[in-house]
């Protein structure tokens, strides 16, 4: 708390313009275009195999490693972020973002897309996404604004979603897929003047730290993996990661292969943003007054239930938007308590670094969503057993969560608070 406090007395002192409502606002704003474009790559899917001959598995392998990467990347970006100010390490991801897209514009081969869309793009997702945008917030703003901005952050990556999905479908049946990603590509660079708003100042520049906050990134880590809640948090965030990767990427191809249009499927990828705004705000609100820890086990339930319900009956445009809508609900509403638990068990100041660690076990159960859902599909010309697998996961989760201690950790020595 006197990290916070002093940050963001550091921050007033500096930016008197940066106040608690446009720190929110700008932030949502990163997360709404970070997170926009990657949710519609899955409709470039059957345009771009299409003309390449390429099979499903070229491009979800390419998928696959973006959102392995991006996990990989992020703790490495909340290091830096932690130590040396979130504003230099989102310009770097937002260049890298919008490089990706670019060269995923121009590419012929699965190399070229494996650099592009994987490579690059997983990388500065890393280092400009809502993730980091949610770290800001938590050190930025005071307590009592921090749950509803959690929520709002991660609602904006699904107002992303919702708006890029119609969007990405109309410039592709417009002006081609090769356009589309170019336009999307020169939306990422506005990133760079947006987190101006959101900067955190260096752990130098911090002064008067408490002694909590002497702690060292080693002994954070160390401190983290040895505490049950925490590996049961992260084991069970990978759940969230393999069902959210999948449906990006594959849903639209799942539902044209049931006879479904590409703009219905466009609707449904634009529901699940819609209605996660709902669930994120309503997430964020309620944490505060509710165990984090059954939040999260009846998220993961639900979607479940969801899956089951959607792959058990015929599909239909009203069955794929009824799952949209009801997936949406859950569907990054994950973040805001995770976040939250994380902040709640070992303080801010290795904050973006150990929900980094976490989002890795999120990106590596999106890896294993996309590169399986591929790999399957071309062997047995069905997604079925992923949809499975995907409710198996999605129960385990939901009882994994529900052991977790929500109190600070214990330590050896007394901080002071």
């Amino acid at each position: 708390m006197a990290t916070q406090a002093g940050e963001l007395g550091s921050t007033s002192r500096s930016s008197n313009w940066r106040t608690p409502a446009v720190i929110i606002l700008c932030g949502c704003a990163i997360g709404m275009l970070g997170f926009g474009p990657r949710s519609a790559l899955g409709f470039f899917v059957q345009p771009m195999s299409h003309e390449f001959a390429w099979g499903r598995d070229v491009f979800g392998l390419a998928i696959a490693f973006q959102n392995l990467l991006w996990g990989l990347g992020q703790p490495l970006a909340g290091a830096i972020g932690d130590r040396f100010g979130l504003f230099r390490v989102m310009c770097v991801g937002a260049l890298l973002y919008a490089g990706g897209l670019l060269l995923m514009r121009y590419s012929s081969t699965p190399m070229s897309l494996n650099i592009g869309a994987g490579v690059m793009v997983g990388f500065g997702l890393a280092g400009c996404s809502f993730n980091l945008v949610l770290s800001a917030f938590t050190k930025l703003l005071p307590a009592e604004k921090r749950g509803l901005a959690l929520g709002a952050g991660t609602a904006a990556g699904s107002l992303g979603q919702f708006l890029f999905a119609p969007i990405g479908v109309a410039l592709i049946d417009n002006f081609g897929w090769q356009q589309a990603l170019t336009v999307f590509g020169f939306l990422m660079l506005l990133i760079i003047p947006l987190a101006l708003a959101i900067s955190t100042p260096p752990v130098a520049a911090t002064a008067n730290a408490a002694p909590a906050d002497e702690q060292t990134i080693t002994k954070a880590l160390a401190e983290a993996f040895g505490h049950r809640s925490y590996v049961l948090l992260v084991l069970g965030f990978f759940t969230c990661g393999f069902q959210l990767a999948f449906i990006t990427v594959h849903l639209p191809a799942f539902l044209v292969d049931r006879g479904i249009s590409t703009q219905t499927g466009g609707w449904v990828i634009a529901a699940i943003g819609l209605f996660n705004i709902m669930g994120s705000l309503s997430v964020g609100y309620l944490q505060n007054s509710l165990p984090k820890r059954y939040i999260l086990s009846a998220i993961y339930f639900t979607r479940a239930l969801a899956t089951l319900a959607f792959i058990s009956f015929p599909i239909t445009p009203f069955s794929a938007i009824a799952f949209g809508a009801v997936s949406g609900l859950t569907w990054l509403s994950t973040v805001p308590p995770t976040s939250a638990l994380v902040a709640l068990m070992f303080g801010t100041r290795w904050l973006a670094t150990l929900y980094g660690f976490a989002f890795v076990s999120h990106q590596v159960g999106g890896f294993l969503g996309v590169w399986l859902g591929g790999i399957v599909f071309e062997r047995f010309g069905s997604y079925t057993p992923i949809w499975w697998l995907s409710i198996l996961f999605g129960v385990l989760s939901a009882l994994i969560n529900l052991p977790i201690v929500e109190k600070p950790v214990a330590r050896a020595v007394a901080q002071p608070a």
